[in-house]
């Protein structure tokens, strides 16, 4: 078997193996996945549906690391089709300072994303919650049936959503765990007639990358800046925030990272970029969001501060120079919630090959052994 083009005996040897068939099994994955929301959906709506009916009904999504990235990828587009109060605040928030974040008297749903479910915030924040919060639902997306968040949701106004088994990744860095549970909850919170297909289009998007820009990422990956940017409109933003992480992760902190929305950059930020800088973009299909990523694009070029700039776009512009943007198959028309899933699969990409070509290992990244797969040493105090 090849897994982005490397053969798997290679891809054990420089100890990537993991990590390069996680980030390929997605499209895969994600068709699995949805198949899995379709047939349960009758009761996924069972649970819900009484519980967003509620009146002045507070969602928080949270989660630790990339698992709180999820919620804040996809909270746009929630409060979008949804309405009401919807915010993603991570575990690592709530566990530290739940008095500030939970509000007794209001009804609350709380949405935890975890691969793994084991890590001491994860269960402490469902705990938390339950303390602190009268008229308190739970619901789990969750990749490990074996995993303490999973077990506890049992009993009356709690549910647990079990991820496909292989989605719980193996590799150090979580990838198509992340994108799994993204699918998940914009299904359960925004599934619509055009649902499915939509993702038809992102899954076809993102097969069709893999194959064809992989070489290109890698070619760009040999360069090895020290410094990356990515930078996202409204849920992009959530999504650039992982694809910096990821890149942190992988290369052990050997290629620094970090992230922005195209306006928010100009506020100050943009004074990260210079001859060893690469930029990342998320380009919008929304015409009225598309506006303000290709002016900051443009804004870019004419300064000509910048190392490389690197646009992920479905659609053509005149903006975009030769060799500077992947242009991504089939989502032309599709709804920015969708093009979430291959955004991330070019960054998941970017940070594999940039950490090869500096020489880490993928799927065992942290030199030191001091960053773990599940956190360790964090004591959770009583309240």
């Amino acid at each position: 078997m090849t897994y982005l083009d490397y053969p798997e005996s290679t891809l054990r040897e420089m100890d990537a193996y993991w990590t390069a068939k996680e980030i390929a099994q997605q499209p895969e994955t994600w068709a699995k996945t949805l198949k899995m929301l379709v047939e349960n959906k009758e009761q996924i709506d069972a649970f819900l549906q009484p519980i967003l009916a509620k009146k002045d009904i507070r969602i928080i999504f949270t989660g630790a690391g990339t698992s709180a990235f999820v919620g804040s990828s996809i909270v746009p587009t929630i409060l979008k089709k949804f309405g009401g109060r919807v915010e993603a605040i991570p575990t690592t928030d709530l566990v530290s300072n739940p008095h500030e974040f939970f509000q007794t008297d209001v009804p609350t749903l709380l949405v935890s994303f975890a691969r793994s479910g084991n890590s001491p915030e994860s269960v402490a924040a469902f705990e938390c919650a339950e303390k602190l919060v009268k008229d308190c639902s739970q619901l789990a997306i969750t990749c490990n049936a074996e995993g303490a968040l999973f077990k506890r949701c049992v009993g009356d106004n709690k549910f647990a959503l079990l991820m496909p088994e292989e989605t719980n990744d193996k590799s150090f860095a979580m990838t198509s765990s992340f994108s799994s549970m993204m699918l998940s909850a914009l299904y359960v919170f925004c599934a619509s007639d055009t649902f499915s297909k939509q993702m038809a289009s992102a899954i076809k998007a993102t097969s069709s990358l893999l194959n064809t820009y992989n070489l290109m990422l890698k070619s760009v990956a040999m360069k090895k800046y020290s410094r990356v940017v990515f930078l996202g409109s409204g849920g992009f933003r959530g999504l650039a925030q992982e694809g910096a992480l990821k890149l942190l992760e992988l290369t052990d902190g050997q290629a620094m990272s970090c992230f922005d929305s195209p306006l928010g950059f100009r506020h100050g930020p943009k004074a990260v970029v210079n001859s060893e800088t690469l930029v990342i973009i998320f380009i919008s299909n929304d015409p009225y969001t598309r506006q303000y990523d290709l002016e900051l694009l443009a804004e870019l070029q004419k300064d000509q501060e910048v190392a490389q700039i690197l646009s992920i776009s479905a659609k053509d512009d005149p903006t975009f120079k030769q060799g500077e943007c992947i242009m991504l198959d089939n989502v032309a028309d599709v709804e920015d919630a969708f093009l979430l899933f291959p955004f991330i699969a070019c960054a998941q990409v970017y940070g594999l090959q940039h950490a090869l070509a500096i020489g880490n290992t993928p799927d065992n990244p942290s030199s030191s052994g001091t960053i773990n797969r599940v956190v360790q040493g964090v004591k959770i105090h009583a309240l």
